[in-house]
């Protein structure tokens, strides 16, 4: 075996706590499960389908925003944060989901978006109507123009979903939105911004809900002189260790604001926990974010986002795991999510293609077969690694991404704000199957859904996989189960061997070997393969192949 690194060792964090270790399931509420029939996903529905996440053994579940919105950008708009929109139900479905959840082992993390609210929210209402220079504008990002007549926008930020950054109000000044024109920019450089935000963590926290997962967590806060930034913009921070930072991302005094959350979850029971998502590069910057009196976790975007080869695998997760190791934090490991095209698509295209906004049906389309191959070994790595692990729904299915998702149809701002350039995210967004031959696939009463499912989906509906062997369903359920009880989320990794063809290390007294290259390789003599995410070939693994062994 070509192999590039001497065996090393890299130990993760110690410390308790259930989030160290955990398993979180992410539940996108408009797709999970519809009880009304209208074709929308609502929170009676995530509490009908409960005993499907306890029965596939996460330990959490974290809910997409639900929040009363007008869903300019499918509820990262809020319009009120203490309360339920309509179309998912109402606070007491809130209550009984959160105390369900809890019934059956299973905490519950909420999604909180502190960077923007709103244009309906009656927050930025009032600074409508109040007025240049108001204290109610003070709560938003408000500039004069420059140029003459200061029609020209105050810098030349551009928004993450395509075009300026800025809008112009009737009485000439200008507003900042760093996402869609529905969703102003907070100023967190005000008092009341951040005590508003303290009640709202209070609202939940009394309601017993275990944590947040808190959106643009590096966006808070704004170089003060809202300098220029002539590259491109994007949610991520900067690659870079020694290129400077964008004026909007990953500010230092966002630091400040998560010191004072986490001294208001300390004051609650129950290990409440706080979760980043912060698209911040380097790791070392990222572990910022989860110092011991700040963040719990935040999302590792770059593992994410790394290579299908061992040489990009080997070192992000070594990096991942020596800065959070630096800071005593747990390391998260993620492969999909409401954001990004589904894993068993993304991983079906060639390896080094940039990774896609989106897959129409005018795009260059995964190979179906090698990405969910690919996908199943991808997911056996990332559950053997120390520390903690998120799950997109559906992805327990091997659903791939809807890459023929008809161009009219689609509601992701990124669709039009882009000119049509990019896709948008709802391809990965698309309501997911429990019953082959129910209408709309089990999702909901009606053979409706507010984005159309493909036929083929039918083949992957929760009743075609359980109990099948060899099903992705219980693939993810048998790995589940050996990893609480191989308690593979608090072990030590140690690697035996990395190479251009292999990842091949232990976890504890498992080894775990994923094959990258095109022939197959041997196991260690006389190991007990445990689970693989394919067949194996006597003691030979396959390419693209992840086996669990008893080391």
């Amino acid at each position: 075996m070509n192999t590039h690194h001497d065996p090393q060792e890299t130990v993760s964090d110690p410390a308790t706590g259930w989030w160290t270790e955990a398993v979180i399931y992410q539940v996108y509420p408009r797709s999970f499960a519809d009880s009304g029939g209208d074709g929308v996903g609502d929170l009676p529905g995530i509490t009908a389908r409960l005993g499907h996440l306890a029965d596939l053994g996460v330990d959490a579940v974290w809910l997409s925003p639900f929040y009363p919105s007008p869903q300019a950008d499918a509820g990262y708009d809020v319009a009120n944060y203490r309360d339920v929109e309509p179309l998912f139900g109402t606070l007491a479905d809130a209550d009984r989901l959160i105390a369900d959840a809890h019934a059956r082992g299973l905490r519950v993390i909420v999604d909180l978006v502190p960077n923007h609210t709103s244009s309906a929210h009656a927050w930025f209402r009032a600074a409508l109507e109040a007025g240049p220079g108001s204290p109610e504008r003070q709560r938003y990002v408000f500039r004069d123009g420059l140029g003459p007549g200061g029609a020209e926008p105050p810098n030349d930020w551009q928004s993450v979903f395509g075009g300026p950054a800025w809008t112009r109000l009737a009485d000439g000044q200008w507003y900042l939105h760093l996402f869609d024109t529905a969703q102003p920019d907070l100023n967190w450089d005000n008092p009341e911004v951040r005590t508003e935000f303290l009640e709202v963590l209070r609202f939940w926290l009394d309601r017993g809900v275990d944590g947040f997962r808190v959106d643009v967590a590096h966006g808070l806060v704004k170089q003060a002189d809202l300098a220029n930034w002539r590259e491109p913009q994007e949610i991520l921070s900067g690659q870079e260790v020694d290129k400077p930072r964008p004026p909007m991302w990953d500010q230092d005094g966002v630091h400040e604001i998560y010191r004072e959350w986490r001294r208001l979850l300390e004051t609650y029971g129950g290990d409440r926990v706080l979760v980043a998502e912060a698209w911040v590069e380097p790791a070392e910057r990222l572990a910022r974010y989860v110092r011991p009196d700040e963040m719990h976790q935040a999302f590792n975007f770059e593992y994410l986002l790394a290579a299908w080869t061992a040489p990009a695998q080997y070192a992000v997760i070594t990096r991942s795991l020596e800065a959070t190791d630096a800071v005593g934090a747990p390391t998260t490991w993620v492969l999909s999510n409401h954001d990004v095209v589904r894993h068993a698509s993304r991983l079906g295209l060639p390896v080094g293609t940039p990774r896609p906004n989106g897959i129409g049906a005018d795009d260059p389309q995964p190979d179906a077969t090698l990405g969910l191959r690919r996908a199943r070994a991808a997911t056996l790595l990332m559950l053997a690694l120390p520390g903690s692990a998120y799950l997109y729904q559906g992805e327990e299915l091997g659903l791939p991404e809807h890459t023929t998702l008809p161009d009219e149809v689609r509601q992701d701002p990124t669709w039009e704000r882009s000119g049509h350039t990019e896709r948008g995210r709802d391809g990965c967004r698309v309501p997911i199957p429990w019953e082959a031959d129910a209408p709309s696939y089990g999702f909901g009463p009606a053979d409706a859904s507010w984005l159309p499912q493909p036929p083929s989906w039918a083949e992957y509906a929760l009743d075609r996989q359980r109990g099948v062997p060899g099903s992705t369903y219980e693939l993810y359920r048998t790995a589940l189960r050996l990893r609480r009880e191989h308690g593979l989320g608090r072990g030590t990794l140690r690697w035996l061997a990395s190479g251009d063809e292999v990842l091949h290390f232990r976890n504890g007294a498992l080894g775990v070997l994923t094959n990258f290259g095109a022939a197959s390789v041997p196991l260690p003599d006389g190991v007990e393969p445990l689970h693989a995410s394919g067949p194996l070939d006597d003691a030979l693994v396959p390419t693209d192949v992840t086996v669990w062994y008893r080391a």
